[in-house]
């Protein structure tokens, strides 16, 4: 009844924005993301049949408020799989920084769901794993199944879940991240996406760019993968800007990037910048330009760190973290 598990945070390429059903985290369109290492979140789940209650640690810190209900959403329906009721004592650590846009909660209930399914003794694949993590964030479905993976829309588990999808991409892409620290409510922007006069635009064209996603990561083309990125990327933030909040999530030094990502470009670097819902950078290139390319983004005065692919969602044999 105690398992340990890890996943790794995932880079949006193209992106879900707004939920039919904001309980069961169901998405109005599919997405595609890539998981990024050695990046992760480790998290140990326990069922305690003595315990008053459940306990939830993130980095030494009780979790409470929506945070915890979101932990107690995907515990929830682990229980409900098992016909168990017992307390869960859950842990989790990170270890890079989160809550700048880097995709910490989609690592954290991958870990989560992979943990606990295993503690109550579940015996699930990593797509129908998906369905329990996608309770606690929908991001968090493709970084159960890993790398680059595809989150179907849907209005039940059988539908809306993640598949991987294979590509030669995996080995040379490296990703540089660059950490623009700024408070963001990803939960917020979701809300508010339907209300943008932009949203219908954007799933009229999303199911294009899905499958143009998908024919360019089997083909293996580097360029056209994330040149589409970056173009989701700017679509995804016109959506959020011109909701009811006006939300902008970016700061100069993410425009500095920006800029010096296309300079490169212009001097044939392949190398394309893309962000999520907040004002981090991720920088894609290859293996070849990666030293470059993470100079250049250091230039911009922001912090760096350098990522590859990353696999699916895994339990861990000796590393429980109590």
């Amino acid at each position: 009844m105690k398992a340990t598990a890890r996943a790794h945070p995932i880079q949006g390429l193209v992106k879900y924005h707004g939920m039919r059903d904001p309980e069961l985290r169901l998405p109005y369109h599919d997405s595609i993301s890539v998981c990024t290492a050695p990046s992760a979140t480790t998290t140990t789940v326990e069922f305690q049949p003595d315990a008053a209650e459940d306990t939830y640690v993130l980095d030494g810190e009780t979790v409470d408020g929506r945070g915890a209900e979101r932990i107690r959403t995907v515990i929830d329906e682990v229980r409900r799989r098992a016909d168990r009721d017992a307390p869960a004592r859950v842990e989790s650590e990170n270890n890079f920084q989160s809550n700048v846009g880097l995709g910490s909660s989609a690592s954290g209930f991958a870990a989560l769901a992979m943990a606990a399914t295993r503690a109550a003794g579940l015996d699930l694949s990593h797509p129908e794993v998906s369905t329990i993590a996608r309770r606690g964030s929908a991001s968090a479905a493709r970084a159960v199944t890993g790398a680059f993976s595809h989150l179907y829309a849907g209005l039940n588990d059988e539908d809306c879940r993640s598949e991987r999808i294979e590509t030669d991409l995996e080995d040379d892409l490296r990703i540089v991240a660059g950490l623009v620290p700024s408070y963001k409510e990803t939960d917020q922007a979701h809300a508010e996406a339907a209300d943008s006069h932009m949203f219908q635009a954007r799933l009229a064209h999303i199911h294009e760019q899905i499958q143009t996603a998908r024919d360019a990561l089997r083909a293996g083309d580097f360029d056209r993968t994330f040149e589409l990125a970056e173009h989701d990327s700017l679509s995804l933030a016109a959506t959020t800007m011109t909701g009811p909040a006006g939300w902008v999530y970016w700061q100069p030094r993410t425009i500095a990037v920006f800029n010096a990502v296309r300079e490169l470009r212009d001097e044939g670097v392949p190398v394309y910048f893309s962000t999520d819902t907040g004002a981090s950078v991720y920088v894609n290139t290859t293996a070849e330009h990666v030293d470059a390319v993470e100079a250049a983004v250091a230039d911009c005065g922001v912090d760096t760190r350098v990522w590859e692919v990353g696999g699916p969602a895994r339990v861990l044999d000796d590393e429980s973290l109590f």
